[in-house]
């Protein structure tokens, strides 16, 4: 074997766009593995793992793009690098000929009627698109992670001093009027409003409501960090009063990782006062009482969409219930969904010990080497070190693909969880990628547990993963807290501050939208049959900090 690589300095390219060159580069003859990312530290790490890192690619900069061929000849990479410019310019004359501003002034100019802008750029770009967006005033959807906590302090706070919705940023998921943005699932219309800061747990809730027979109103994501203490969960307010005021919603739910207690006091008093019956799921928050007034508490994101859903029709489903217990051997959990990976840390810490995680509950479940699993590990893949420079695990299976083989590997790993997100956004078929690597990882002592969220009605069929992955030998489970309790039973024992108003108009009006980013967002949308007109983002000054700066200087002259 010999591997080959190739440092573009100074070039950006869309996280997509990386993704299809290294399975474009992977078809090519004699190439058996490849590796396509923005020079990152955690990404050069992870190269290093799969036996990828050569010694002239330790020379890159963050800023650099890493081209990686593994092949099995000299001659056979070096071909394979040659056809990367090639593989490129097909990959941009695939793209739609028509006219795409670079600018957001271009392009509000270009869709007058666009209230929303999506962003899903680079982190240490994200905060200026978003002033941009400020300024033109319109509602915002930032994807975007690694945002400066100072810059999301800032932008929300003008966002609300405008009237205006800045969800995220780290905001994964939002369904407004129909459609759904970033990663959302097709769920029918209905009068549950959802405000989840997060993505996958929004995800969850909405399923859930669907599969219960009732239907979403909106769903409005905070992003991670917006309950923090330093925040002050200003979205969270916003959305909140916002859907109080919207004629459509009669229940709302709220979703959250444990929330500062001091933020938690205040919005659950606004949330009080909202007048409206409001399903409160802080996930890991100690409940003052199964029920305040009009505040309804549940203790899992499963529990949080039943109370809602018996809010309008006066019913519940009863959960199931776990099987057996299993001993001696390791679980290892492989999430895309942080809320999911951490709702598991709080269900399994019951009974499952030691348990480590890259997101933990408590410090003391810190994993010392996220690229490496000790004891009983959960990781959340969608975690800031996996995601820097490299596209979010619900839309590339590579990274999990690889963990699942590695762990695996392990003999003394007994059971492999893991969660497959479908809707609007993430992998067209996560099956098809999944199932032949589980079915070629299954050995005596090796159960594969999944978590099926999505619908009836998202663009993968639903059951058709399934079918695909119960073939592959999987247990599968629509239902995100049977799956855990089934966990926990083979391991062991079961374990207001008033704010300038939205104008409900942010909800109601036609969506139509500008897409500053990740070139799926846009095409899920117009599939959804939403207005909306891609970027030809570019990084200001070609990524140079220093010429950026100067340029940001002038322009506030």
């Amino acid at each position: 074997m010999n591997i080959q690589s190739e440092i573009r300095k100074g070039s950006y390219f869309d996280s997509v766009v990386l993704m299809q060159l290294q399975r474009e580069l992977l078809l090519l003859p004699g190439v058996h593995d490849a590796g396509v990312v923005m020079a990152t530290p955690a990404n050069c790490a992870l190269l290093q793992q799969s036996g990828l890192l050569t010694e002239s690619a330790r020379s890159a900069a963050a800023d650099d793009t890493l081209i990686v061929v593994k092949a099995e000849s000299e001659s056979a990479a070096l071909q394979a690098l040659a056809q990367v410019d090639s593989l490129l310019n097909r990959k941009r004359a695939a793209v739609d000929a028509e006219f795409r501003p670079r600018s957001l002034e271009a392009a509000a100019r270009q869709l007058p009627a666009a209230g929303w802008v999506l962003i899903s750029v680079p982190g240490r770009f994200a905060a200026g698109v978003a002033r941009a967006a400020l300024k033109l005033r319109k509602h915002i959807f930032l994807y975007s992670d690694n945002v400066a906590l100072e810059d999301e302090i800032e932008l929300k706070q003008t966002a609300r001093a405008q009237g205006l919705l800045l969800l995220g940023p780290d905001c994964g998921t939002a369904i407004i009027n129909g459609i759904g943005l970033g990663f959302a699932n097709r769920v029918r219309r209905g009068a549950v409003g959802i405000v989840g800061a997060s993505g996958t747990g929004l995800q969850t809730v909405a399923s859930r409501v669907h599969q219960l027979g009732a239907g979403v109103s909106h769903a409005l994501g905070t992003g991670g960090r917006d309950l923090h203490t330093a925040v002050g969960a200003i979205t969270a307010h916003q959305a909140l009063h916002l859907l109080a005021r919207d004629p459509a919603t009669q229940v709302i739910v709220l979703i959250s990782k444990p929330p500062a207690p001091e933020v938690a006091a205040q919005l659950l008093s606004a949330a009080q006062a909202c007048g409206k019956p409001v399903v409160v799921d802080f996930i890991g928050y100690p409940a003052p009482a199964r029920q305040l007034g009009n505040l309804h508490f549940a203790t899992s994101l499963n529990e949080a969409a039943e109370l809602a859903v018996s809010q309008l029709a006066g019913s519940s489903q009863p959960a199931q219930q776990p099987g057996s217990a299993l001993t001696g051997m390791w679980l290892r959990g492989l999430f895309s969904g942080g809320t999911l990976a951490y709702e598991a840390m709080l269900v399994l810490q019951t009974t499952l010990h030691p348990l480590f995680s890259n997101a933990p509950v408590h410090k003391s479940q810190q994993l010392a080497d996220a690229l490496h699993s000790q004891a009983h590990t959960l990781l959340d893949l969608g975690g800031d070190e996996f995601t820097v420079g490299r596209l979010h695990p619900l839309l590339d299976n590579d990274l999990r693909l690889r963990r699942i083989r590695q762990e695996a590997a392990d003999p003394q790993v007994g059971m492999i969880l893991l969660d497959v997100v479908l809707g609007e956004g993430v992998h067209a078929d996560p099956a098809a990628e999944l199932a032949p690597v589980i079915a070629a990882s299954r050995r005596t002592g090796l159960e594969f547990v999944v978590m099926l969220i999505g619908t009836d009605e998202d663009p993968q069929d639903m059951q058709s993963q399934k079918e695909r992955l119960e073939t592959a030998g999987c247990r599968l489970f629509t239902n995100p807290s049977a799956a855990l309790a089934y966990v926990c039973s083979r391991f062991g024992a079961a374990a207001a501050t008033a704010f300038a108003p939205v104008e409900l108009t942010a909800l109601t009006q036609p969506m139509a939208a500008l897409n500053a980013g990740v070139e799926t967002f846009y095409t899920s949308m117009v599939a959804q049959g939403a207005q909306c007109l891609q970027l030809d983002w570019r990084p200001p000054a070609a990524g140079n900090d220093k010429l950026a700066d100067i340029l940001a200087k002038m322009n506030k002259r």
